[in-house]
């Protein structure tokens, strides 16, 4: 049995568009949500860098597509690395940005979404505290329309930390397939790169 683990990971490029965007030539993770949802402390926490994605002061500045090279170890097998790219993608819905410029972002995210070939999973990172949110919604039911047949959609709640034990209780029962995430106590991080790796390179 495999037993892969995150090993490295560097920053390839950023990109405005799909069209900026590297040749799709290995497995792609892409990361949604919401602004101010965590993504950057995540993906800092999944590949044990600090500092690999950098969160912005200013929730909804970051409007690059931001490519990162992970490779995978298997430790069960000598010499085995296995290599994927995690895609940090915009956080979406934040109201101050200008309108002209929303249109522009959602437009660069959704030709993304749809049209990349090689994106194999779809990581959307729902805050936990607010995890019934119209927009959240709309992306869900978004994601599931445009989903081929081999690509897959893992729901993430963050923050648990912030929530009570009952109520993160309730959550589990409301979304069994879900991963529950703090990055603050380094609870689920295992479970979200386990859930990547085995869809990816298999048990």
């Amino acid at each position: 049995m495999k037993n892969l683990k995150i090993v490295n990971a560097e920053f390839l490029t950023s990109a405005q568009k799909l069209a900026d965007s590297p040749t799709p030539d290995m497995a792609e993770i892409a990361f949604l949500g919401r602004s101010n949802v965590g993504k950057s402390s995540l993906l800092n926490s999944l590949t044990k860098r600090k500092s690999l994605a950098k969160s912005s002061s200013t929730p909804g500045k970051t409007q690059l597509i931001n490519y990162f090279n992970v490779t995978f170890k298997d430790y069960a097998e000598e010499n085995s690395n296995y290599y994927a790219r995690f895609v940090d993608l915009p956080g979406f819905g934040y109201a101050k940005v200008s309108k002209s410029l929303k249109k522009n972002w959602h437009q660069n995210l959704t030709d993304f979404l749809e049209q990349r070939p090689s994106l194999q999973i779809f990581v959307h990172l729902i805050d936990s505290r607010h995890s019934t949110l119209d927009i959240d919604k709309s992306v869900d039911e978004f994601l599931h329309h445009i989903k081929r047949g081999d690509q897959i959609i893992i729901n993430a709640f963050t923050k648990i930390d912030k929530l009570k034990q009952t109520d993160i209780q309730k959550l589990r029962r409301e979304y069994p397939e879900g991963i529950f995430i703090s990055n603050l106590k380094n609870k689920g991080i295992d479970k979200l790169e386990k859930k990547i790796a085995t869809y990816l390179f298999g048990e």
